[in-house]
Formats: C-alpha cells, structure tokens, sequence
C-alpha cells in the first residue's frame, strides 16, 4: 500500500498546538498505535475519521485531505503579481492563471502556491475563496473591476493596489508567474479554458467537485500550464 501524503500535514497540526498523540487517538476514539499508523501514512483515514480530525484543527476536510491550509493573503499577492504582469485580465482568466501557478508548483514541489482548493466549474477549475477575495480586494480599493460590453469583468490595480508589497512571493514563484503571463496575457480568454478543462485534474473531477492535485503530477511536463 502506497503512502498518503496527509500524514505529515496532521503532524504538523497537532505539533503546533502542542498535543500528544495519545490526545489527538482520544478524541478519534482510536488506539495509539493505529493513529502513529495515520500520521506515517500507512493507514488511510476513515471519512468518519477525517471528518472528526478537520472539526478538531478547524480546518475543512478538503483542505485536510490536500494537505493545505489556504494562504488568503498570499494568493492577493499572488493576484497583484500578475496583474503587475500585465496590466488587467478578466475575472475568468485571472482565476485560471492562479490555478496555473498554483498546480504548476505543486508539481515541482509538491505543495501548492497558496494551499487554495480548487473547484470544477463550467469555466475550468477556481479556488473556493476566489470571489470572496475579489470582492474583498475591490471593497478595500486595491483592484478595478470595469464591465467590457461583451459581458466580460476586466480586473487591473488602482494606484494604491500598486503599492502592495509581495512579501510572501518568493524569487522562484514570482518567476513562474511570469512565465505564466508570459504565456497566456494575450491568449483569449476562451483558449485558456479549454487548456484547463483537457488537464486530468479537471477531467477525473465530477461537476462542482474539488479538483486534485496528486492527480496533477501524473500530467505530462509540456501541458502544466
């Protein structure tokens, strides 16, 4: 039996609160030994065991089972990053390029950008919060959003968008965003969907699923993004 690769994340979950593993057995009402199993990644969780381990940390059983808990605040920066690239992108590109950015670290280095879950919606996979940041981002003044006359929401930065500092976006991730805009600024919006919707994750997912990225690393290395 292959290895589950949220072991390590409820580690780490349980060691930032400062609990012993008899603790966290307790409350799954399992023996030591079969929870030493869960954490090294021999034993899969139960759903009803996930499901009472994502109560317990806070934590949706999505981003339990992906290992990730969101970073809000780096995916903002990572929306002024490439609108920094380019100057505006529509509602729907945008929301697919951070998917780009987002899988395409994953498959490197096995953790996402942001730790956002993503969802399977009739235009390609978007993040779970995607919405509620934008709106948030242009309540707060960061982002313009204009209406174009073919229906379409165009997003660019307001002048005191522009001095937000990207303190959480690494040298390595700022160069993907770039070679992400790079790529796909001019595209149409239209083309950048159907990319996403022939990648596996969004094929194997059933509609308004949670779209997964161990599956992504099964993706040949020429159509990540």
């Amino acid at each position: 039996m292959g290895h589950t690769t949220y072991g390590d994340f409820i580690r780490a979950q349980r060691e930032q609160r400062g609990l012993s593993q008899q603790h966290i057995a307790d409350e799954l009402g399992v023996s030591r030994s079969t929870y030493l199993a869960i954490e090294k990644g021999t034993k899969e969780l139960s759903l009803s065991e996930a499901e009472k381990l994502s109560r317990f940390f806070g934590i949706t059983i999505d981003e339990l089972l992906q290992n990730q808990i969101p970073d809000i605040e780096k995916y903002k920066q990572m929306i002024h990053a490439f609108l920094r690239q380019d100057g505006r992108f529509t509602k729907t590109k945008l929301a697919k390029l951070l998917y780009f950015a987002d899988f395409a670290w994953f498959y490197k280095n096995l953790k996402s950008m942001s730790g956002m879950s993503y969802r399977k919606i009739k235009y390609g996979p978007v993040a779970d919060a995607y919405f509620r940041v934008i709106d948030e981002m242009f309540d707060s003044g960061e982002i313009n959003i204009e209406n174009t006359d073919d229906g379409a929401m165009l997003i660019s930065e307001t002048r005191s968008g522009t001095k937000t500092r990207l303190s959480s976006i690494k040298v390595e991730e700022k160069k993907l965003i770039e070679k992400i805009a790079k790529k796909w600024g001019h595209k149409r919006t239209g083309e950048v969907v159907d990319f996403t919707h022939k990648q596996l994750p969004y094929m194997f997912a059933e509609e308004n699923e949670i779209v997964s990225y161990e599956i992504f690393g099964q993706e040949n290395p020429d159509e990540i993004y």
